[in-house]
This record gives structure tokens, C-alpha cells and sequence, in this order.
């Protein structure tokens, strides 16, 4: 059943949120994890674990919000990978403006190197922004972008991919040659598996793709995921 004009704006999902105040989406967008509920999400921007140490403004629960159409897109991969019995790992999907806006005013402080070792140990921080790595918009917050791996479905381990989440660096792009043929195909079976159900890549971050037939192409949002 298509979810596209059948959601209305849902609710925080009880029990799994019970004494939380009840709040509700903007219409066209839905919660992901009562989409796919076997996916594993592990949203680093509400954690410190990310490129900039700390929680992102913006993200005050750690859930994933997509477009309706980009979610049922979604869906249509998890349901082929469980054929092949690996899952979603998902880590990111719309990203509030001032999401962005925090990443900006972080790149702009040179003296924050906390999380240089983990997320960018070969690009100068004063490079980011020139680079392309931070930009003071992004496809995340028109709602139909998603940053995800593949796991597998027993064991939830994460399919090598030869670099992490958000790592800066070459090693992360698309047509590196620094991956062993191994990561090659496991990123292979993540694009290949997008891009029938819809999804572009993004060259440089095998994580990243951007439903094509995106809903809000123009539009950058801005309500927090809450």
C-alpha cells in the first residue's frame, strides 16, 4: 500500500516513547522506524559521536524523519535486502537548517579539532568548506536524503564498506581505488539496490543518496526532529 497521501502527520510511537510529550510531523513527512521497524538506527547527530564531538542542534530525539515518498522508496530496498538477509542501517535523514547552520559555524572554528583523528585525519580543517565536505545548505533538509549502510540481518554487523560514516577523505568516494574488491561489492549492492528503488548517488559519500523524484526540491526545512 503506497504511503504517499495515505499518512497523515504520526505521533511518537507508544511505548517506545511513553512519557514523552506527543508531538507530530509536518504533513508529507513520516517517522522512518514506523516504516521500516527492522532497521537498525544509530543517529549520530543526536549523539557526540560525530565529526563535530557534540549533539547537533536541532536533533532532540533520536529518530530518522523522511518525505513520505522517499521513506516508501526506502522501503522497497529493505524489503530486497531481507531477501539477502541484511538490513538498513540508517544514520541520518532530514536534517534541520540549523543542523547545517551549526555544522558552518563549527568548520568556521579552526581551534575545534577534537574529532580530527576519527572523521577528517587527512583533509586541514580549513579546507571543509572548500573541499565540499560542509556547505551552508544541503539535500538533507529538503527531506528526501538519507545516509545509510547494510547490515547484516543476525548478527547486526555493519557490511564492510572500506570507511565509515562521515569519514572525509577520498578513501569515502564512490570511485575510489583505495578499497579492497570486497568493500567494492558491498557498496556496489547498496547503490545498485538505491538506485532501482529511486535513489541518486552522491559521488563523493558512498553513504549518501537523494530520492530522485524528490517531493520539496527547492524547499529547506527546518523543524527539529522531536
Amino acid at each position: 500500500m503506497s504511503l504517499v497521501g495515505s499518512l497523515k502527520p504520526l505521533s511518537l510511537a507508544e511505548p517506545a516513547w511513553e512519557g514523552e510529550e506527543v508531538r507530530s510531523l509536518p504533513e508529507g513527512f513520516v517517522y522512518l522506524d514506523e516504516v521500516i521497524p527492522d532497521a537498525i538506527y544509530e543517529v549520530r547527530y543526536y549523539t557526540d559521536y560525530n565529526f563535530v564531538g557534540r549533539r547537533i542542534d536541532g536533533y532532540l530525539v533520536p529518530r530518522v524523519v523522511l518525505t513520505a515518498e522517499a521513506a516508501e522508496a526506502l522501503a522497497g530496498v529493505a524489503e530486497e535486502m531481507r531477501g539477502r538477509g541484511l538490513i538498513l542501517k540508517i544514520f541520518d535523514g532530514y536534517r534541520p537548517q540549523q543542523a547545517v547552520d551549526h555544522f558552518v559555524r563549527w568548520a568556521q572554528d579552526l581551534e575545534d579539532q577534537r574529532m580530527k583523528a576519527h572523521f577528517y585525519p587527512e583533509v586541514d580543517k580549513k579546507d571543509l568548506f572548500p573541499r565540499g565536505y560542509i556547505a551552508e545548505k544541503s539535500g538533507h533538509s529538503r527531506g528526501s536524503t538519507v545516509d545509510l549502510t547494510l547490515a547484516d540481518a543476525i548478527t547486526k554487523e555493519e557490511l564492510d564498506m572500506g570507511s565509515g560514516f562521515d569519514f572525509f577523505g577520498e578513501i569515502s568516494h564512490h570511485d575510489t581505488h583505495l578499497i579492497t574488491d570486497q568493500q567494492r561489492q558491498n557498496r556496489e549492492l547498496l547503490r545498485d539496490a538505491m538506485v532501482r528503488h529511486g535513489f541518486l548517488p552522491y559521488a563523493e559519500e558512498w553513504w549518501h543518496y537523494t530520492l530522485a523524484d524528490e517531493p520539496y526540491p527547492d524547499t529547506y526545512f527546518d523543524f527539529p526532529v522531536q
